[in-house]
């Protein structure tokens, strides 16, 4: 106990936070390497004109902007491009547009709105683009009439996200704190059992949070803003779960009447091993997305898999100890004496009746599991239907509050123009000499005004461009770019099958407008097409994810459970539960709250977790079963085994999926749409799969689900659950 004192304090004293080892850039989120990426600097190459922007200041007025003020927008514009103010020299440039007269193509309004899209150097970080943008407000939107909305942008945005976090931690860890102590106190109705597991959470957490920066910064990775609060409940689920075990065991023996040191043995040596593993298949399974090619999941699968690996050291070390050190106080007010043991009461605390008995004969009855099987399968697929409707999306914007200035200065912005105003796309053309096809350009843009999703286009053909040299023309002659602002969220799932279909159509677009294939190259770049980059480059990431984590579960079960069959139904049943799980997540967000998408990265990362929970509480469940089925037959053993490990792992279960749950107090979608999906599926996994479906299974498969394993042939159809053990 004293150890992991001196090593929280060690870690807190000597190593970095873990606000130093998180990113402060853009490219935290976007990888260099994509295809958008090299499309935009290509873009940057050929014209010298810049349009795609991070950063954009807002001003709205629904009854008109004044003259005066659309005015000082232009000319705020040229103080920055020119350079003449020394405060903000670190802004690049200053692209201004108003909607006045309605000059710009598909404007909804007239003179009501006015942007300043700020480009910056690139050296200038996330909270620097914030703060420069911040005094660029102060400096020149001051006055009465500029109506100032706000600013907008993804670097806003990320910033604004990062800051929510920062300030929904403190309610997320005191609520997380507070119903983790209401579920293990009620359950072993005592003080001490919950202040166990959280003075074990808290040691596990003061080094966590050091740890993984400390880590974080030796291996070049970037420390995702986001894993703070997962780092919060993950550590309460997963101290809670095995604290849970060890608690409960430690209680029947000290009901049975063993002696305080012997009964924390007894249990250590008993729940240890399994503990052990169950740990090691949850970080093994989440360090699986390091096999990723998106940096995101590369820092956040290996920054899970050592915050459990902490968590585990710690509850399998220090829970123990603080048991032999407390014994039975560990349980007052309600102190268990051999006067209250009863024969019936296994050391998880479930009454064992002869009417308990007899339904679970009837439910290991082959016929009988078979329904089981069925039923709970029948379910769990039709679960699975809600992924038709499923869409992937960036919500770096809409997923944030609507009171936040992001999201305000956005919506003024699509109101005086149109949806897609601030993150228009950006389709560059090569071919040799082609800004002279002038009539085979505007039959292009044509035909890309009548794509689905367009709201307008501006190309060579259009007189905006021709105002501005540079714009869509190179001054090479080899190359053209249409800028297309489509009608609704550019980072949403609409627009990226949007994009993809007019990346589809190019081809035949190209032929029918007279431009030609051959030689030609076409370059897509802006944030539709970053977002439908990120999200292609998930969706190839999950063939390469899966095949490791299944890889990783599959040998550890087969290594603990002694079997080859067993492994491959109980993954099977792990993984349709996922499948309902994600389905269930999309029906309500998308069908019944009208979400465009989930976010990006929910449905992989909510995945590979609950596969490894549930092989987590496979070893729990399974490998008692499997412990009872070397003395008994296995219908007996699992008579006998599943009352023994159900309650426990019930009670794990929603001390898990509530933690996860509360995720849902940080003000974002990904967090609410993250905290819905792993609540449902730990219930999910713990009610319905572990609880009803596996023993049906293992009923089913019988001794065949043990192989190679060999197993006692009793001849005994009847043995009577054994005492506690100890």
């Amino acid at each position: 106990m004293v150890g992991w004192v001196v090593a929280a304090v060690a870690a807190t004293r000597s190593l970095p936070g873990i606000d130093q080892a998180q990113s402060a850039s853009f490219d935290s989120i976007v990888p260099n390497n994509l295809p958008a990426v090299q499309t935009e600097l290509r873009s940057y190459q050929l014209f010298r004109f810049p349009i795609l922007s991070r950063v954009a200041v807002v001003q709205r007025n629904p009854d008109g902007l004044p003259s005066d003020a659309q005015q000082r927008v232009v000319a705020r514009a040229l103080v920055i491009d020119q350079h003449k103010d020394p405060a903000l020299l670190a802004i690049a440039g200053d692209l201004p547009l108003t909607n006045t007269l309605g000059l710009f193509p598909g404007s909804s309004e007239r003179s009501t709105t006015a942007i300043n899209f700020l480009f910056f150097q690139p050296q200038e970080g996330l909270v620097d683009q914030y703060d420069l943008a911040q005094t660029f407000e102060r400096r020149y939107l001051n006055h009465r009439d500029d109506a100032l909305v706000g600013r907008t942008g993804a670097a806003i945005a990320q910033v604004e996200q990062g800051d929510l976090i920062t300030h929904a931690l403190p309610l997320v860890t005191i609520a997380t704190v507070l119903f983790i102590a209401l579920i293990v106190g009620l359950h072993f109705r005592s003080v001490g059992a919950p202040l166990v597991t959280l003075s074990a959470a808290a040691v596990a957490y003061l080094i966590s949070v050091r740890v993984l920066p400390w880590v974080g910064q030796r291996a070049h990775l970037n420390v995702p803003r986001e894993i703070e609060p997962l780092i919060i409940v993950l550590l309460l689920g997963v101290v809670t779960d095995y604290s849970i075990f060890f608690l409960s065991g430690m209680r029947g023996r000290i009901a049975a009447g063993v002696p305080r040191n012997l009964a924390a043995r007894q249990t250590t040596a008993e729940f240890g091993p399994i503990i052990l593993t169950a740990g090691l298949t949850v970080a093994a399974g989440t360090a699986a997305l390091i096999v990723a090619t998106l940096g995101f999941f590369r820092a956040l699968g290996p920054g899970m898999a050592l915050t459990v690996v902490i968590g585990l050291a710690v509850s399998i070390t220090l829970v123990p100890a603080l048991l032999s050190i407390f014994g039975k106080w560990l349980f007052w007010p309600r102190i268990p004496g051999v006067a209250q043991a009863a024969p019936t009461t296994d050391e998880a605390g479930l009454a064992r009746t002869p009417r308990t008995h007899r339904l679970l004969r009837f439910a290991t009855t082959k016929v009988v599991a078979a329904v089981i099987a069925v039923i709970c399968l029948g379910g769990l697929v039709a679960g699975t239907f809600g992924l038709r409707h499923g869409r992937l999306g960036f919500t770096l914007i809409s997923g944030l509050p609507r009171s936040a200035e992001a999201n305000r200065a956005a919506a003024a912005a699509q109101q005086g123009f149109l949806p897609g105003i601030l993150s228009p796309t950006v389709i560059v053309v090569e071919r040799p000499g082609i800004t002279g096809q002038t009539a085979p350009l505007a039959r292009l843009e044509d035909e890309l005004k009548h794509q689905p999703g367009v709201a307008t286009v501006i190309g060579p053909a259009d007189k905006v461009s021709k105002l501005v040299l540079g714009v869509t023309l190179s001054e090479t002659g080899a190359a053209v770019r249409y800028v297309i602002i489509l009608n609704q969220d550019p980072l949403g799932g609409p627009a990226i099958d949007d994009l993809k279909t007019i990346q589809a159509r190019m081809g035949s677009m190209l032929q029918t407008s007279g431009i030609g294939l051959q030689g030609t190259a076409v370059g897509y770049a802006g944030d539709t097409a970053l977002a439908r980059d990120i999200v292609n480059e998930t969706l190839h990431d999950l063939v390469r994810i899966a095949l490791a984590a299944l890889i990783i579960q599959v040998i550890l079960l087969a290594l603990f459970l002694r079997s080859l069959i067993a492994p491959l139904y109980l993954l099977a049943a792990s993984l349709l539960a996922v499948t309902a799980t994600l389905g269930l997540t999309v029906l309500v967000f998308q069908v019944v709250l009208r979400h465009g998408e989930l976010t990006y990265f929910v449905p992989f990362a909510a995945a590979v977790l609950l596969v490894s929970f549930g092989s987590d509480y496979n070893i729990f469940a399974v490998g008692r079963i499997w412990d009872e089925a070397r003395v008994r037959p296995l219908r007996e053993a699992i008579v006998v085994a599943v009352p023994a490990a159900s309650r426990a792992i019930t009670i794990a279960g929603l001390a898990l999926a509530g933690s996860f749950a509360l995720l849902a107090i940080v003000p974002l979608s990904p967090f609410r749409e993250f905290g819905f999906a792993m609540a449902v599926g730990v219930l999910l996994d713990s009610f319905v799969v572990r609880t009803l479906l596996v023993p049906a299974l293992i009923s089913l498969f019988g001794r065949l689900g043990r192989w190679p394993a060999r197993t006692p042939d009793f001849t005994a159809p009847q043995v009577e659950p054994s005492s506690p053990r100890g």
